[in-house]
């Protein structure tokens, strides 16, 4: 079929080389983005009926997470159909209605990849479990029962190994008539695909072929570290207190990962005129690992999401059991991702080489709102922080990622009981603990922290009821405060979260030193504020500097002559009175102006100031 035309656009990056280094991409949720049938869900024409919406907010690609068929056990990321749209979220013609939409407006399309495992209602996995001389048999990752004296095969405790899924209970479901386990690292209806046999490589590799021959510009892929196992499959370590063993060094990072993704690049992008963007969800990547996976001479992915400073408040007991978030802990990681993967420089600090790419996000899908985690969510500090706490993203080096409605602050939303939940992780958890006793309300508090539905709550499109997102009763119950946090309230509006969300992003497209500058974190020890030095040097040898102040507190951020911060900028080899006469390019507080110098900010403000030398 003929691909959808892409119009550059002055709104978003262009057609270069280096587009996707510069671009920003926003992540939608198509069931909670805009339903327009009246089901109460979101659909594609939905998302083709705001595209406006993007396009005033800048953002370069578009991420859709999992549209295809699928019983919709873990809302589409269990697929039955791959080269289908279900019609929960319409159809082929829709998706291509999209693609078009997007390409005319300079904007590119993202589709969700999700090869580790597809849905127990896939016609191969149907085709692999009738029977253990099926052609398609070991398309899927079957074993026999353990042998444990007194037990019967398919009894708990006579799986292969004693992996827990990542979604509770054991990592393998029993399956009756063949009388073998399969393995499933999620839902029992997501059943692991086995990657080792080629066929299996080559049906997804012309798969995906297929959707870029449509017009799809690139693929996010679900944990696709987890694609190659360690064998033989053996138990893991089982934690005191653990229900079942942590079987993750087993399953993810394995002996052939980079094999298989090179295969991938070679055989599905290289053969492409067009940049085809990629990027890996790599739960447990290491720094090192991850210079590999991105390395533009490993010719695998351009970038990697990592989950460390996601996972920087988990307890004890996992996500589930939040601990207050370190600060200090969580600039010195994400410092420590952009020194593993920054570029070669020469002696005048010129970038000779990139070395690796990094994906920077507060949130998605999967975790909480950015501002009820990282920032403040107090209605009198709601919009300053959710605008700092952007800034500081926006300021590390690597693609940004705005999730649908970060760009207007929503926050995570209010909990009546289990009942509440439409998340089969946070539902699975809460069974599963309470069964062995554990208190519900200590789980339900845990649950309202960290759930994936915090995220999942519909856009706020305006004030009306149910925030615009439907006219009907929606799938997940809209945040009770829509009426203040909106689109419409935002858009246009100088000084608002959207508005300062889509300056940021205008940054990136027109500024060197914040899309491929290098990065120094400064005063990395300081809880109360965040500074961050962007710069490049050009051809010409033109040296221009991007300096970040963020105060990330209520107690707001002396900077003038004798403060604190001065002094230990000062001894880290950054004078502020020579940043005086720098540009303020953008206030947390102020819509941006043409001031010049070094403010004083109050609680969780922030400044971007810029100089050339």
């Amino acid at each position: 079929m003929t691909q959808p035309s892409f119009v550059v656009s002055a709104h978003h990056v262009g057609d270069d080389a280096d587009w996707w280094r510069r671009a920003v991409v926003y992540q939608i949720y198509p069931r909670s983005f805009q339903d327009t049938d009246g089901d109460g869900y979101g659909d594609i024409p939905g998302i083709t009926a705001r595209l406006d919406h993007l396009d005033a907010l800048g953002v370069d690609v578009v991420w859709l997470s999992p549209v295809y068929r699928s019983p919709q056990d873990d809302n589409g990321y269990d697929i039955s159909d791959y080269e289908d749209i279900d019609p929960m979220f319409g159809s082929l013609a829709d998706l291509d209605a999209l693609i078009a939409g997007l390409h005319a407006r300079g904007m590119r399309l993202v589709m969700d990849l999700v090869v580790n495992h597809t849905s127990d209602e896939h016609p191969w996995f149907a085709a692999s479990r009738s029977a253990k001389d099926s052609p398609k048999r070991d398309w899927y990752i079957w074993r026999p029962a353990r042998v444990v004296p007194g037990r019967q095969p398919g009894e708990p405790g006579t799986e292969p190994t004693n992996w827990g899924s990542f979604f509770s209970g054991p990592a393998w479901q029993w399956d009756e008539d063949t009388q073998e386990f399969y393995l499933h690292l999620f839902s029992t209806k997501q059943p692991d695909l086995n990657w080792e046999n080629p066929q299996v490589r080559r049906a997804v590799y012309d798969m995906m072929g297929r959707w870029l021959d449509r017009g799809v510009d690139g693929f996010r892929m679900d944990v696709i570290n987890l694609i190659s196992k360690t064998y033989p499959l053996a138990d893991g370590p089982r934690p005191d207190g653990a229900l079942y063993g942590d079987g993750a060094a087993l399953v993810a990072n394995g002996p052939r990962v980079h094999e298989f993704l090179h295969e991938m690049n070679q055989a599905v992008f290289a053969p492409r005129s067009r940049h085809i963007i990629t990027v890996g969800e790599t739960p447990g990547v290491t720094t090192a690992e991850a210079s590999r996976f991105t390395d533009p001479a490993s010719a695998e992915v351009d970038m990697v999401f990592q989950f460390e400073h996601v996972g920087l408040t988990d307890g004890p007991g996992g996500k589930f059991d939040p601990q207050p978030l370190d600060r200090v802990a969580l600039k010195r990681n994400l410092a420590g991702w952009q020194a593993a993967l920054a570029p070669d420089v020469d002696a005048t600090g010129r970038i000779t080489r990139e070395r690796g790419w990094n994906s920077n996000y507060w949130d998605n899908h999967d975790q909480p709102r950015a501002v009820s985690r990282f920032g403040d969510d107090d209605p009198a500090w709601r919009e300053t922080s959710a605008k700092t706490i952007a800034s500081i993203l926006h300021l590390h080096r690597g693609t940004p990622y705005v999730y649908q409605g970060e760009e207007l602050g929503q926050t995570n939303t209010v909990f009546h009981g289990i009942d509440s939940y439409r998340d089969l992780e946070s539902i699975n958890y809460f069974h599963e603990r309470t069964g062995v006793g554990d208190d519900p309300a200590a789980l339900l508090a845990g649950l309202a922290v960290n759930s994936r539905d915090n995220a999942r709550t519909p856009v706020q499109w305006d004030a009306t009821a149910n925030a615009g997102f439907t006219a009907a009763t929606p799938w997940i119950d809209v945040a009770p405060n829509y009426t203040e946090i909106n689109a419409a309230a935002q858009v246009g509006v100088p000084g608002s979260v959207f508005e300062h969300y889509r300056a940021l992003i205008a940054l990136r497209h027109h500024d060197d030193a914040v899309a491929l500058g290098t990065f120094r974190l400064l005063d990395a020890d300081a809880a109360d504020s965040w500074t961050l030095l962007r710069e490049y040097v050009g051809a010409d040898g033109e040296r221009e500097q991007i300096l970040l102040i963020a105060s990330c507190t209520r107690a707001g951020l002396e900077t003038g002559p004798g403060s604190a911060l001065r002094g230990r900028l000062a001894a880290e080899g950054l004078d502020l009175g020579e940043w005086e006469d720098a540009e303020r390019v953008l206030m947390a507080s102020l819509p941006a102006d043409a001031a010049l110098g070094v403010p004083d900010l109050d609680g969780w403000d922030s400044v971007i100031l810029r100089r050339r030398i």
